[in-house]
């Protein structure tokens, strides 16, 4: 596929009249499209992908054209530029790929069903009608739809019903948007609804393989979420209506369609009665993220998709900042620090990553940029460190009057930090500019030379990196009111340490509150001083400590040895995230390691040391009154004494799986998934291998899927294993869009990892075909680099992996992921030895 000039700079669409007859039976679609737009030139086009068009008019008058497969364009030659009329009539395939309009699957007691969805981002509303698909052509639309209904049915669409006409259903015409956000479903569904302070009508919709109970949570976050932007964003949530939808078939995680949001099932519906705090947790998330976007995204839209991250960092903030105020108890930025920030802090220390504003011509390569580590997590720490910097106050100001500004068109990213800058009076875009156009981080050295606190700055690797003299306006935060606001130079003299101690009367430290995108590595005095004192930091603080240290290990800047003896330092801890974040570290000594060895024996009994007081303390089962944090770290070390083979953790696993067989689904769920891997892993038999494969297929719970996923790729039988890769290619067991945790799960089990490993390198071309046109799709890619660790797997990869260099979307994440693994061979083979001593002297 070429590069191209877009389309809206010949043709400016104004309103769309949708019309689509859509037959399941046939998997067939008839549509006429007539737009009214105005034209700059007589040659325009019109993206089609996969269309079957059978005129084309103008004014009523019918016109040759041509069809450029190529550039997914219908060529039109008008007979004049100026305000046009066009009408295209055309057949198009219902697809299977989960992009455009598609049928999702599922059964209801044992009745194979499906609801028709729809997907349009990126770039695939092309192949349910001709428009011009770019962020930038945004029209309002007229959408009637006619199909092979059934009685009972229900359809959805951005806007409200209006009509019934022999069958077809007439929409509301919608506000100006953009082609991606439409969005239609159909189907048998069942529907929770509620209405907003303000009016607006929110509804949750589910197949009805779900129990009516499982709405109730979502629709209650939806609402509430709805309120809080409303508020928090000073403008009105300018539709009538919210639908929240989940389809069973989905190839992303959710979608911020205008008024009608898809989602995966297991990121909506939940079991209010046994559902893990975590996943309640993620589910909130998900839900806020989405309708943060409906006014970030869809209200005010990026012009082109190089500006994708004002979309998608704002609402990855956003989402953390709504369901703080929802749920204050759950301390969600805690979770913000050990997800999106570990996320983006690893993928962004690779030489060669994108930049959070990437640019991008051509549309085989708009996928690539949905970097989750970037353009989420990455971008999202950015606007928490502009947050951190003005304030609620000015920042709710600034975005008042961007949402005015640029209500219902498109804007960049110079437009967002024109509107904030103007509410602080301060150039934020000068500060956010080094973050934003340029890849990578700094880490900051915090070191006493010649007795001066010094300050240096310089672009921090894992692995090779070409040093190319990058420096950052880094937002300190120290505890220290002599270091500047904003570091913008190479390296800064605070002045003399002891005096500066003697005064500020605590350990000096940066980033307090680890909302800036940069490590920091201390000296050792000051690094000691810290330690000393690390009982009295607060856990985020003691968290930041062990990240940072863990990245400057991954980053060969201290030996991953020295982290060993301070690890039983944290291990006690009550807090979830210190929990986390230590065993994270635990998780990476893993990889010295090697099956079956000495060394790995020893390992496990470090584990063993590190959890069993903790094992103790919180026990399998929830207690009455437990704290959040209890709730959390429960799976966290209970898992690690499985790792260890603690034989008390394994008998009691068993003994919860024996007295819960006959109902497995009803057992906790933070622990379900450790208890079925126990039995599995431990006490398996290919009895228990089909109950679990069954209940996958027949339950509708995605907790449950997740857990089953997690337990039958952990097996060590090769039949089994054999068994298993045989159902990656049965959609009626394995979904397309679960696959890559069940390949990840295989490939992650040392007794898997050959077949797995087979299996993708024989039946790439069918993964590319299933889910090639997802997003996602590169992510295999992402998950291999991220398990492979020895010079025998690098060699495959490479010999695999470097003839597809070229393939566009695929071509920076070889690159990377090469890098990845090299970086890793490397570090085991310089830090093996020393490491496994570290270990064996603490458990001797």
């Amino acid at each position: 596929m070429t590069e191209m000039k877009r389309f809206y700079e010949t043709f400016q669409p104004k309103h769309y009249s949708l019309y689509l007859d859509i037959n399941r039976e046939t998997k067939k679609i008839a549509g006429k499209t007539t737009i009214t737009g105005h034209a700059t030139k007589k040659a325009i086009a019109i993206h089609q992908r996969d269309l079957t068009v059978a005129n084309v008019q103008a004014d009523n008058q019918k016109l040759p054209f041509t069809i450029d497969r190529d550039n997914d364009a219908i060529r039109i030659e008008l007979p004049k530029s100026g305000d046009v009329t066009l009408t295209i009539t055309y057949t198009a395939p219902l697809t299977d790929s989960m992009m455009g309009i598609y049928p999702s699957y599922y059964e209801v007691d044992g009745v194979k069903k499906q609801i028709i969805g729809t997907q349009f981002e990126t770039n695939f509303a092309r192949q349910a009608f001709p428009c011009v698909d770019e962020p930038e052509a945004k029209a309002t639309f007229d959408l009637a739809i006619k199909y092979d209904e059934h009685p009972g049915e229900t359809i959805l669409s951005n806007m409200p019903e209006k009509r019934v006409v022999d069958g077809v259903h007439y929409f509301d015409t919608t506000v100006r948007m953009s082609t991606y956000l439409i969005a239609f479903a159909f189907g048998e569904l069942q529907s929770k609804m509620t209405t907003t302070k303000s009016g607006v009508k929110v509804g949750v919709f589910a197949t009805k393989a779900h129990q009516p109970k499982e709405l109730d949570f979502a629709l209650d976050i939806a609402k509430r979420s709805i309120e809080f932007y409303e508020d928090f964003y000073q403008t009105p949530y300018p539709l009538p209506h919210s639908w929240q939808l989940a389809l069973p078939d989905f190839s992303a995680g959710a979608m911020e369609n205008w008024g009608l949001v898809t989602y995966r099932e297991a990121y909506l519906v939940l079991d209010p009665d046994n559902t893990a705090l975590d996943t309640k947790q993620l589910v909130a998330t998900v839900i806020a993220h989405e309708l943060a976007h409906q006014w970030f995204g869809d209200l005010v839209t990026m012009k082109w998709w190089d500006d994708l991250w004002l979309n998608e960092s704002f609402a990855n903030m956003m989402e953390y900042v709504a369901v703080d105020a929802l749920e204050p108890d759950w301390h969600i930025w805690e979770t913000f620090q050990t997800s999106e920030a570990p996320m983006a802090l690893q993928r962004d220390a690779t030489d060669g990553v994108q930049s959070v504003h990437v640019q991008v011509n051509n549309p085989a390569e708009i996928d690539a940029l949905f970097d989750g580590a970037i353009v989420y997590a990455k971008g999202a720490r950015m606007l928490v460190m502009v947050r951190a910097l003005l304030g609620d106050k000015t920042l709710r100001a600034g975005l008042k009057h961007y949402f005015e500004a640029h209500r219902y068109g498109n804007a960049t990213g110079a437009d967002l930090w024109s509107a904030l800058g103007e509410a602080a009076n301060l150039n934020v875009g000068e500060i956010m500019n080094s973050w934003l156009e340029q890849p990578g981080y700094p880490v900051v050295t915090a070191a006493v030379v010649d007795g001066q606190l010094t300050l240096t700055q310089q672009q921090f690797f894992i692995g090779e990196g070409k040093e190319v003299g990058r420096q950052w306006q880094i937002p300190l935060n120290s505890n220290y009111s002599e270091a500047p606001k904003i570091m913008n130079q190479k390296q800064v003299t605070l002045g003399n340490y002891q005096e500066l101690r003697q005064a500020n009367g605590q350990p000096f430290r940066v980033n307090v509150g680890n909302n800036s995108h940069f490590i920091v590595k201390y000296d050792q005095t000051l690094l000691n001083d810290i330690l000393n004192e690390a009982d009295s930091l607060d856990s985020i603080s003691q968290l930041q400590l062990l990240q940072d240290l863990l990245f400057l290990a991954e980053g060969h800047q201290v030996s991953y040895a020295e982290l060993v003896p301070l690890l039983p330092k944290f291990a006690d801890s009550q807090s979830n995230i210190v929990n986390v974040g230590l065993y994270r570290i635990v998780n990476e000594l893993k990889k010295f390691v090697t099956p079956a060895s000495d060394e790995k024996k020893q390992l496990q009994a470090f584990v063993n040391q590190l959890s069993e007081k903790q094992v103790a303390r919180l026990g399998w089962q929830i207690k009455a009154g437990e704290s959040n944090d209890d709730q959390l770290a429960r799976p966290i070390v209970l898992n690690a004494a499985l790792y260890a083979e603690n034989q008390q953790a394994i008998k009691a696993a068993h003994q919860l799986f024996t007295a819960n067989r006959n109902h497995l689904a009803t057992l906790p769920a933070a622990i379900r998934a450790l208890v079925l891997r126990n039995e599995v892993k431990n006490f398996g038999s290919a009895e228990l291998f089909d109950q679990l494969l069954a209940a996958y297929r027949q339950t509708a719970d995605g907790s449950y899927k997740a857990d089953i996923c997690a337990a039958l790729t952990a097996t060590t039988d090769q039949a089994l294993i054999t068994k298993l890769i045989g159902k990656f290619e049965d959609a009626d067991t394995i979904k397309p869009q679960d696959l890559r945790a069940w390949f990840r799960g295989v490939l992650a089990n040392d007794d898997g990892q050959q077949a797995a490993w087979d299996w993708i390198r024989n039946d790439w071309q069918w993964l590319e075909d299933t889910v090639g046109g997802d997003m996602e799709f590169t992510t295999y890619i992402t998950v291999i680099a991220g398990i492979f660790k020895t010079a025998q797997r690098l060699s495959e990869f490479k010999a695999f992996f470097e003839p597809k260099l070229a393939t566009p979307g695929l071509t920076r994440e070889i690159k990377m992921d090469t890098k990845v693994i090299e970086t890793r061979v490397q570090l085991i083979e310089d830090e093996k030895q020393a490491v496994n001593e570290a270990v064996n002297t603490i458990v001797k």
